[in-house]
């Protein structure tokens, strides 16, 4: 799957509240006004700003779909929340990770969605798949007079949006087969913790985390994959620790305070090497290696 069919799978696959029957429409309509804005000009850079003008245009989007909900349109729960798509990372005033809806106030876009999302071909097929995923037939002719583009035709969203999910089926297989070679490689066992717990009902307790991040590799060989537990999945994502190509852990000590347990400390791990499969076919490539440590790590 090459970079704009993810992203087409990532809009057609939102992650949306359905509680009352149908797709609640903020994410996607969000998506729409960020796509009208670079139609526009307005948005070239990856850093996007919540603004008063930014609210503006989601409330007059949302007079579309305005009798599906009750509620006044929120603005702030699509713009902390689409960073679950992998679309932007949420940030708050000072620019670091933000925890919760209230404090974003930054959107810094996946570099290459902004690139996708540039390119007016993309914009029109994701416009087309956004419409006929998540609004009524009503909804879209409203929409797209509001956008000022054609109504598309049904056959067209149909068979584009069937397109686009078979490719998120084979996506899905890829990724499960993924963590089914990946973590019984470690033993179900954290590569950094050593911690190891299995369960009947819930399995393993460990990820199979992405050494170079999908969204940017589109890569499921195991070998860009390591098994790792909740916290140590995290903390490696955002480059807290990484490996050197001796499989040795190094830490970002000066980016963050902790407390705790000494042996739950992620700095007692500085300098240990992590745990590794029995087969060494399938020990963490050292060129993917090479990328979280240039493009993650937040230490020297």
């Amino acid at each position: 799957m090459d970079i704009k069919a993810y992203w087409l799978k990532q809009i057609a696959t939102l992650k949306v509240d359905k509680a009352r029957g149908d797709p609640a429409p903020h994410k996607p309509l969000l998506l729409l006004v960020v796509l009208d804005l670079v139609e526009e000009g307005f948005l070239e850079q990856e850093i996007l700003a919540l603004t008063g003008e930014l609210a503006f245009r989601f409330c007059a989007y949302w007079t579309v779909v305005a009798s599906r909900r009750t509620q006044r349109p929120e603005i702030r729960m699509p713009f902390h929340h689409l960073k679950s798509g992998g679309f932007w990372t949420a940030l708050t005033e000072e620019g670091k990770p933000s925890p919760d809806k209230k404090l974003t106030a930054f959107a810094k876009l996946d570099s290459s969605f902004l690139k996708c999302i540039q390119e007016q071909d993309f914009r029109n097929q994701a416009w087309r798949l956004a419409l006929g995923k998540y609004f009524s037939s009503d909804e879209q002719v409203a929409l797209c007079a509001l956008m000022g583009i054609p109504v598309p035709f049904e056959a067209q969203v149909l068979r584009e949006s069937e397109a686009v999910e078979r490719l998120a089926a084979v996506e899905q297989g890829r990724e499960a087969r993924f963590r089914l070679t990946v973590i019984p490689a470690y033993n179900y066992t954290c590569a950094l913790t050593g911690y190891r717990l299995v369960t009947i009902t819930s399995g393993s307790i460990v990820d199979a985390a992405h050494i170079h991040r999908f969204a940017d590799s589109r890569n499921n060989d195991p070998r860009n994959g390591i098994a790792l537990c909740k916290n140590a999945h995290w903390l490696f994502d955002i480059g807290l620790w990484t490996l050197g190509d001796d499989y040795r852990v190094r830490v970002a000590s000066t980016k963050f305070s902790e407390s705790g347990t000494e042996a739950l400390l992620l700095k007692s791990f500085e300098g240990h090497k992590i745990l590794l499969p029995s087969d060494t076919k399938l020990w963490p490539d050292p060129i993917h290696l090479v990328w979280h440590r240039t493009n993650q790590f937040e230490g020297v």
